[in-house]
Protein backbone atom coordinates (compact mmCIF):
# COMPACT_ATOMS: atom_id res chain seq x y z
CA UNK A 1 0.00 0.00 0.00
CA UNK A 2 3.07 2.32 1.25
CA UNK A 3 4.25 1.62 -2.59
CA UNK A 4 1.11 3.00 -4.46
CA UNK A 5 1.00 6.24 -2.26
CA UNK A 6 5.01 6.83 -2.75
CA UNK A 7 4.32 6.48 -6.54
CA UNK A 8 1.29 8.47 -6.45
CA UNK A 9 2.89 11.28 -4.73
CA UNK A 10 5.90 10.91 -7.59
CA UNK A 11 3.26 11.21 -10.43
CA UNK A 12 1.24 13.96 -9.09
CA UNK A 13 4.63 16.42 -8.22
CA UNK A 14 5.50 15.29 -11.86
CA UNK A 15 2.11 16.40 -13.54
CA UNK A 16 2.76 19.82 -11.78
CA UNK A 17 5.61 20.00 -12.81
CA UNK A 18 5.10 19.20 -16.78
CA UNK A 19 1.86 21.02 -16.26
CA UNK A 20 3.57 24.78 -14.92
CA UNK A 21 6.36 24.29 -17.58
CA UNK A 22 4.75 23.03 -20.62
CA UNK A 23 2.36 26.95 -19.74
CA UNK A 24 5.45 28.55 -19.12
CA UNK A 25 6.71 27.32 -22.87
CA UNK A 26 3.48 28.97 -24.03
CA UNK A 27 3.24 32.05 -21.89
CA UNK A 28 6.93 32.81 -20.77
CA UNK A 29 5.57 33.77 -17.15
CA UNK A 30 8.49 34.04 -15.29
CA UNK A 31 6.50 32.82 -11.81
CA UNK A 32 5.26 29.73 -14.24
CA UNK A 33 8.84 28.49 -14.62
CA UNK A 34 10.04 29.11 -11.06
CA UNK A 35 7.08 27.02 -9.94
CA UNK A 36 7.83 24.31 -12.06
CA UNK A 37 11.20 23.86 -11.27
CA UNK A 38 10.33 23.70 -7.37
CA UNK A 39 8.20 21.19 -8.58
CA UNK A 40 10.47 18.99 -10.70
CA UNK A 41 12.77 18.78 -7.68
CA UNK A 42 9.97 17.89 -5.52
CA UNK A 43 9.90 15.21 -7.71
CA UNK A 44 13.53 14.26 -6.95
CA UNK A 45 12.25 14.63 -3.37
CA UNK A 46 9.32 12.14 -3.75
CA UNK A 47 11.50 9.92 -5.91
CA UNK A 48 14.30 9.92 -3.01
CA UNK A 49 11.54 9.49 -0.39
CA UNK A 50 10.61 6.15 -2.18
CA UNK A 51 13.96 4.59 -1.97
CA UNK A 52 15.15 5.81 1.40
CA UNK A 53 11.76 4.34 2.86
CA UNK A 54 11.33 1.04 0.50
CA UNK A 55 14.21 0.22 -1.32
CA UNK A 56 17.32 1.13 0.83
CA UNK A 57 15.80 0.61 4.38
CA UNK A 58 19.14 0.45 6.09
CA UNK A 59 20.47 3.25 4.26
CA UNK A 60 19.27 6.92 5.51
CA UNK A 61 18.62 9.43 3.00
CA UNK A 62 16.91 12.34 5.11
CA UNK A 63 19.64 14.62 4.46
CA UNK A 64 19.73 14.18 1.00
CA UNK A 65 15.63 14.70 1.18
CA UNK A 66 15.84 17.80 2.97
CA UNK A 67 18.18 19.50 1.04
CA UNK A 68 16.27 18.72 -2.04
CA UNK A 69 13.00 19.96 -0.49
CA UNK A 70 15.15 23.21 0.96
CA UNK A 71 16.35 23.92 -2.54
CA UNK A 72 12.29 23.15 -4.18
CA UNK A 73 11.53 25.68 -1.27
CA UNK A 74 14.21 28.60 -1.75
CA UNK A 75 13.48 28.05 -6.54
CA UNK A 76 9.96 29.07 -5.38
CA UNK A 77 10.77 32.15 -3.06
CA UNK A 78 13.68 33.23 -5.56
CA UNK A 79 10.96 33.38 -8.18
CA UNK A 80 7.88 34.96 -5.46
CA UNK A 81 10.62 37.35 -4.42
CA UNK A 82 12.76 38.28 -7.36
CA UNK A 83 10.75 38.14 -10.14
CA UNK A 84 8.54 41.28 -11.36
CA UNK A 85 6.33 41.47 -14.13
Amino acid sequence: MAEAIYSLCILTSFACAWLLLRSYRRTHYRLLFWSGLCFAVLTVNNCLLLLDKLVFADIELLPLRLVSALVAVFLLLYGLIYEKE
